[in-house]
């Protein structure tokens, strides 16, 4: 391939995903290395239309979602589209999708199928629930998901009222476990030369996510305690208001607790037998975050962490993301990277944030417009100028 250098270079994956799940999960193995052709209609994926953009076609989330890929337009109605799908699904190692399972069915997107096609194809699929039970073809997006993974319940137990997390969390998160579940599968062919049937429900992921810090007592049966972790559903767990701002202050250890408590005056907490050990402190988190909060506004969030950093005492200023592309680290890092497109002028890209010394993360490719690769990519496939043709007419 043209791109040796990078940890996934030789991988080829089949996009075929909309909004931003798969997407998010394919430009970051795109970002990684592999060769992700992305499949879309012959109206393109819908975030193309969502949002800031320039022109159309090329919204903000499509630069950032589908930067690395190539752009296949197939039209999977007609019988032209689901060869040509056939095709590609021979060249490849992945095809993921999160079609729900009626419609795979419908389009013969089934591991069976394809592995008459390709027996080394790994079927890669994610939809709300499991695709064998008996709720599988039900419509989902994230705040469905969060609603039905319990995430959406879990404020209530803080402040009483159930909310969404201002995130669409849930898809972000089930994207890296479809990375996860991608890169063991493609291992797993590395040594046996077979591919497999791979399948990531959503909520089936998020409530395991949940469940990690969650379920508490409720591991054993009978339950020894309550369910939920006090350290992360106290009504105090918030940002603490400085003299010119705010803050986040975590004292962790008792070290870092009695430290605290001397910088800001509360020496009679040091010794309080209700906060000597890590999960005593936990249980009474509520009041240890009143004290904190009862203090912060005495001193500029500039003195506080220097104060806290000079203890080691962890602590932060609340980061405006507005204003992320601008903050000299984040810059540094390049987890904001300016580019230029070729079509869309000056941009902000997100490179996958990890750190690899030997074979390093890279944009290679700036988002493609739709279809900007079907005659290249099928022109490899050994497609003449007339099969071309008829692809594309079959595309409308």
């Amino acid at each position: 391939m043209e791109f040796d250098s990078h940890a996934l270079a030789g991988l080829r994956i089949i996009d075929l995903t909309t909004v931003i799940m798969g997407p998010f999960a394919t430009a970051t193995l795109a970002d990684l290395g592999a060769d992700v052709i992305k499949v879309e209609g012959p109206d393109g994926d819908m975030t193309r239309g969502i949002g800031a953009r320039r022109h159309d076609g090329m919204s903000a989330m499509t630069l950032n979602l589908q930067r690395n890929k190539r752009s296949v337009v197939l039209d999977l109605a007609t019988a032209g589209g689901r060869a040509a799908l056939d095709d590609l699904v021979a060249s490849a190692d992945v095809l993921l999708t999160n079609l729900r399972p009626r419609s795979r069915n419908r389009l013969g997107i089934t591991y069976d199928r394809l592995a008459a096609v390709n027996p080394g194809i790994i079927l890669c699929t994610a939809q709300a629930y499991g695709a064998e039970t008996e709720l599988r073809d039900r419509p989902a997006y994230d705040d469905i998901i969060q609603a039905a993974s319990g995430s959406a319940k879990l404020p209530e137990l803080v402040d009483g009222a159930p909310s969404f997390t201002p995130s669409v969390v849930a898809d972000k998160t089930v994207g890296l476990y479809l990375v996860i579940a991608i890169l063991a599968a493609a291992m797993a062919k590395r040594a046996t030369g077979r591919g497999q049937e791979v399948d990531v429900p959503m909520v089936d992921a998020m409530i395991s996510f949940n469940l990690i810090e969650h379920l508490g007592g409720h591991t054993f049966e009978p339950a020894e305690g309550p369910f939920g972790w006090a350290r992360v559903l106290t009504p105090e767990r918030v940002p603490h208001q400085t003299a010119d701002g705010w803050i986040c202050i975590m004292p962790y250890s008792a070290q870092n607790w009695a430290d605290f408590f001397r910088l800001a005056g509360l020496n009679h907490m040091i010794d309080n037998p209700r906060y000597a050990t890590v999960d005593d402190r936990h249980r009474h988190m509520g009041e240890l975050l009143g004290a904190v909060g009862g203090v912060t506004s005495t001193r500029t969030t500039r003195e506080w962490l220097d104060l806290c950093n000079s203890y080691s005492i962890p602590a932060a200023e609340l980061r405006d993301l507005a204003e992320a592309h601008h903050d000299p680290y984040v810059r540094a890092q390049g987890i904001v990277t300016p580019r230029k497109h070729p079509t869309e002028g000056d941009y902000y890209v997100m490179p996958t944030p990890i750190r690899l010394s030997g074979t390093p993360v890279a944009i290679r490719r700036d988002a493609p417009a739709l279809g900007a690769h079907t005659a290249e990519v099928f022109r490899e496939l050994g497609y003449s100028d007339e099969q071309l043709a008829r692809l594309a007419g079959g595309a409308r």
